[in-house]
């Protein structure tokens, strides 16, 4: 038995929207910064300050949204964050200072952060096992069609009149959509009753509402009380192990590896740009088929497989085929060339911030020539843009076929990169988030990993470039490829297989196993029995 018919396509327009949203605002910033230093003046540091608002919004609403998801409702958290986010287009649409600019990307980055913990919550709870996986990956699809619709934007509006208002403006669009699109569904899982269809699908976790269930409290994540800890440690691992894989930073040599098989100037970023774009939109759509079929485990075990491998061949072949030591923001492509990348829209003179995921979630940071430190300004959520830099200086070409095959092979490798990243953690580790949890404590608990996704994100940032000093770039490109073995083995041994299960029934597979060593491996075999709990259509 399946939802009525109008219920899906809602829940898939919720999640598409606001993940479109999401990306929409993190990388429309590219496109405005040329414009905005024309009008405003603003210097490297204000530039800064102005991308690193929204990060700020976002590691606040990291920290605090999960109380609001849970006390007020999923519901009430998307459609108050999407105020904010009309609030905070306004206040940039309008902006007459650097001050307004700031707020309104503060406010963007509080409403885009809370809305992406609670849209992947409020689908997961909402519709069936057999639909859940597909539903909220398309969240993470919608980030990558968002943040390519903002290049269309950047390019198109790159020389209207003020036409950097018109970029902000427009994000209302897709909120305003998508909280036309809320107001035909229910407000929680607890008041699903009304759609008799859908009480069978969450397996008894709606009506045990308020019936004996179970009250839980953000100091019960860390306890022992029904695997509360292993679930935490699983959310954590997941969550840590997505950033420190460095795929923001890899990405970052995007440019520099087209560059190097041959392709030149503005060319150069906008393949680094639209092509890994279009890679990862086609991963994310293969692993929305996949999700509910193949299943959670084998999607992650298999693109953090492929993730090491590649990583791995891109630092063998900087040692023979030496790269840039690192992209500089002061060599960014010009916006007048319409690279239409993050980056494409940098300028001449002065370093441009850049949008780097989250894997959801992406971040902006700016890059400085030589040894200068990245400054403190690197999400969620989550939460994977593809940046595209120039680099400091051309990398020469070298007609030695050899050589010319190894920098072909460093293209395949990160295009293969990029592919397991969009078909893996990308998509997976936000959904195996918003399924772990209990009800009651969901919110919170989704908020406080998405914290670290937050930090961890800013550390890979800050520690890169040190990092490049003290052991190489070949050397930092393996130890992301030992990470990600390391990742492997985490997954294979403490991930459990969530496929094809109620809310509830996850929940009784958590409270029945404890956190050892053989978890995820244990958890699929025959050897251990759920059965579906029953629901009377009366409750």
């Amino acid at each position: 038995m399946g939802c009525p018919p109008p219920v899906l396509p809602l829940c898939a327009s919720v999640s598409l929207l606001g993940g479109l949203t999401f990306g929409y605002e993190l990388a429309i910033v590219s496109g405005a910064l040329l414009p905005l230093q024309l009008d405003f003046g603003l210097s490297c540091s204000q530039q800064e300050l102005l991308v690193g608002s929204l990060l700020l919004g976002g590691l606040l609403a990291s920290l605090g949204g999960g109380f609001l998801i849970d006390h007020y409702g999923r519901k009430r958290a998307i459609l108050g964050s999407n105020v904010v986010l009309l609030a905070g287009s306004l206040s940039l649409g309008l902006a007459g200072s650097l001050l307004w600019l700031v707020l309104g990307r503060l406010a963007v980055g509080l409403a885009v952060s809370l809305s992406s913990m609670a849209c992947c919550i409020y689908v997961s709870e909402l519709v069936g096992p057999r639909q859940r996986g597909v539903l909220v990956s398309l969240y993470e699809a919608g980030i990558t069609v968002g943040i390519l619709l903002s290049y269309a934007f950047n390019y198109a509006l790159a020389s209207a009149p003020s036409g950097w208002r018109h970029m902000f403006g427009w994000a209302a669009a897709p909120a305003l959509l998508q909280s036309l699109g809320l107001h035909f569904l229910p407000a929680g899982a607890e008041e699903t009753a009304v759609y008799k269809d859908l009480i069978p699908l969450q397996g008894g976790e709606t009506t045990k509402h308020g019936l004996g269930r179970p009250r839980y409290t953000f100091l019960d994540l860390f306890k022992a009380r029904d695997n509360m800890r292993g679930r935490t440690a699983v959310g954590l691992g997941l969550v840590l192990f997505q950033q420190l894989t460095g795929q923001p930073n890899v990405l970052c040599y995007a440019s520099t590896i087209f560059h190097s098989v041959g392709f030149r100037g503005g060319s150069s970023a906008m393949l680094a740009s639209v092509g890994l774009g279009v890679v990862k939109v086609a991963s994310t759509v293969t692993a929305m088929g996949l999700v509910d079929r193949a299943g959670r485990r084998v999607l992650l075990l298999a693109g953090c497989t492929l993730m090491a491998l590649t990583v791995s061949g891109i630092g063998l072949v900087s040692f023979v085929v030496p790269m840039d030591t690192g992209p500089s923001c002061l060599a960014m492509p010009n916006a007048t060339q319409k690279t239409g990348f993050p980056g494409g829209s940098g300028l001449p003179k002065e370093p441009s911030p850049m949008p780097r995921t989250r894997g959801d979630q992406w971040e902006p940071v700016l890059s400085t020539a030589g040894k200068t430190k990245l400054p403190p300004g690197a999400r969620a959520a989550t939460a994977t843009p593809l940046p595209a830099l120039s680099v400091t200086s051309p990398v020469s070409p070298d007609s030695t076929p050899e050589h010319t095959l190894l920098r072909w092979t460093a293209l395949i490798c990160l295009m293969a990169f990029v592919s397991a990243f969009s078909f893996g953690f990308g998509p997976v580790t936000w959904l195996v988030l918003s399924e772990i949890y209990p009800g009651e404590v969901r919110g919170r608990a989704f908020a406080f990993c998405n914290s670290f996704n937050w930090a961890t994100n800013l550390f890979i940032s800050l520690s890169f470039l040190d990092l490049i000093g003290a052991i190489g770039l070949s050397w930092i490109f393996l130890l992301y490829g030992l990470t990600a073995v390391l990742g492997l083995g985490f997954i294979y041994f403490f991930v459990p297989e969530t496929k094809g299960q109620s809310l509830a029934e996850i929940d009784q597979q958590f409270q029945s196993s404890r956190f050892s060593l053989n978890f995820g491996h244990r958890q699929s075999s025959p050897g251990v029995q759920y059965s579906r709990i029953k629901v009377s259509a009366a409750s």
